[in-house]
């Protein structure tokens, strides 16, 4: 999905945080398929908390549910649950980049066809959304959206091929950037992920039902048995028959692509108890820190892990240093983003409503403080600025990740290029004395790489999609060379 007023206004908002934008969950021939989906979008609510929806089919029609808000929320009311019979689901958490942040653009979207009716739903970006949306509005076509998912239903819509699944993979082919993408329809559930692997999806079953989802977290939560990876350029076509049974179709590319996961998977998004390409993700973001230490040593009295996602990579950090690690920072878990974003008086106190020192383990004492990543570095200068009022004698930055120096295309919601922290000074110790640190370093992309994949990165031909460290672009950029804020695209005001 593409940058538009959104992404303006959550760079505002939060600018100095990456976001993930969607988790998908999908599950084919369970009597408990809306309950098994709000589960599963309940272990990925990490990669999004602003809306959510499910689809099901009970055999006659199709339902739909979708809120505004926490899966939490409103998927564990019965009530809600009770409008959402049938063995068929599909289902979406968001964190929006494209479009206002409204009920009308909440996937899983749904439209009835000339094959009959269809739901929906991606994570990720296409690099080409835009290019193609304005094509098809160019001939005729009617947008009730500003989410570029909808593009990929007119694709649906206008194909030549006779069945579903055949129409789907036309539309999806001509898609380009990084997505994972499951569609629903009266008897099938399809899986698909991006030729180059950008986005994870993983495949499961329960109870000898086949379920899609976007990490291996969702599987455990409901008890199922992780299968496999969807591999990169993949479609799995799952299809309930006459008889009961389901029937499993795995299309792969011709001329197939080298998967190229992202790196952000490992350093931020996906949960920790997650198993990503086949990687543990807490495993390698202690790894990160291993390699951290090594590479940047200090001498110091405690490392503390910015919370939660630093957490991991400190304890990696403390174990090869021999440093003690404490728990210097508390995260109160308890602060909603819209209890900060009424009015920017309030918007003020919100690392100190999300973060408090903890004064016993840092007063007097050389603190290493550990992070995960640094994007626009004002949250850091504010968490800094707390270790220090809580009496620490010295601040120490590590960063368990490379500098960010370019945006993303690809789900992630990043800065323009210009508000990132490593474009804005021309050296390191420019950055640490503008957040406030004694002391700051990275890890290098070498480091990242043994600690996600045990080996260096290959120049030649990258492991992995590290672009925002790099500026190595895995696919072409088709709409970041045009105008993607065309005033011809409209923004509905919405109840959502």
């Amino acid at each position: 999905m593409t940058h538009l007023r959104a992404a303006e206004i959550h760079d505002e908002m939060d600018g100095d945080t990456l976001h993930e934008e969607c988790g998908v969950f999908g599950i084919l021939g369970h009597p408990d398929a809306a309950a098994l989906t709000a589960l599963g979008l309940h272990a990925l609510q990490h990669r999004g908390q602003e809306a959510a929806g499910i689809v099901t089919f009970d055999g006659q029609q199709f339902h739909t549910e979708k809120r505004m808000g926490l899966v939490g929320d409103h998927y564990t009311d019965p009530a809600i649950l009770a409008k959402l019979p049938g063995s068929i689901s599909i289902g979406h958490t968001r964190y929006s980049t494209t479009g206002e942040v409204a009920l009308r653009n909440v996937q899983p979207l749904f439209a009835e066809l000339e094959v009959g009716g269809i739901a929906i739903a991606h994570n990720g970006n296409f690099t080409n959304g835009l290019t193609m949306r304005r094509q098809i509005i160019a001939t005729g076509a009617i947008c009730q959206s500003t989410s570029d998912t909808e593009v990929v239903l007119h694709l649906i819509a206008r194909s030549r091929h006779t069945s579903t699944a055949d129409r789907f993979i036309d539309a999806i082919r001509q898609m380009e950037g990084g997505y994972s993408m499951l569609a629903m329809t009266r008897t099938k559930l399809i899986a698909a992920r991006d030729p180059t692997g950008i986005r994870p999806l993983v495949m499961g079953e329960l109870d000898g039902k086949p379920i899609f989802c976007s990490e291996t977290c969702a599987l455990d939560i409901i008890g199922a048995k992780y299968i496999r990876d969807v591999e990169n350029g993949e479609v799995i076509i799952c299809e309930i028959q006459a008889d009961g049974s389901i029937q499993i179709d795995a299309r792969k590319p011709v001329n197939p692509q080298p998967e190229r996961l992202c790196l952000f998977e490992y350093v931020y998004f996906a949960r920790p108890d997650s198993v990503v390409g086949g990687r543990n993700v807490y495993v390698a973001r202690k790894n990160m820190g291993i390699n951290l230490a090594k590479e940047s040593p200090v001498e110091a009295d405690v490392v503390v892990p910015v919370p939660d996602g630093g957490t991991p990579a400190a304890i990696g950090y403390a174990q090869a240093s021999g440093i003690p690690f404490e728990l210097g920072i508390i995260r109160n878990h308890y602060v909603g983003r819209t209890f900060i974003e009424p009015t920017q008086s309030i918007r003020a106190f919100g690392v100190k409503l999300k973060h408090s020192a903890n004064r016993a383990m840092i007063e007097g004492k050389r603190v290493v403080l550990v992070d995960d990543s640094i994007v626009r570095g004002t949250t850091s200068l504010k968490i800094v600025q707390m270790i220090r009022d809580a009496g620490a004698r010295e601040v120490h930055i590590r960063v368990a990740s490379p500098m960010i120096f370019y945006p993303d295309f690809y789900g992630i919601d990043t800065p323009n290029a210009e508000k990132l922290l490593a474009n804005q000074y021309t050296d390191i110790k420019a950055m640490a004395k503008f957040i406030g640190a004694d002391s700051l370093e990275f890890l290098s992309i070498d480091g990242l790489y043994r600690a996600v994949g045990g080996e260096d990165r290959n120049n030649a031909r990258p492991q992995f999609t590290d672009h925002y460290f790099t500026g190595d672009y895995p696919t072409r950029l088709l709409d970041k060379n045009g105008d993607t804020t065309s005033p011809k695209l409209s923004m509905l005001a919405s109840n959502g």
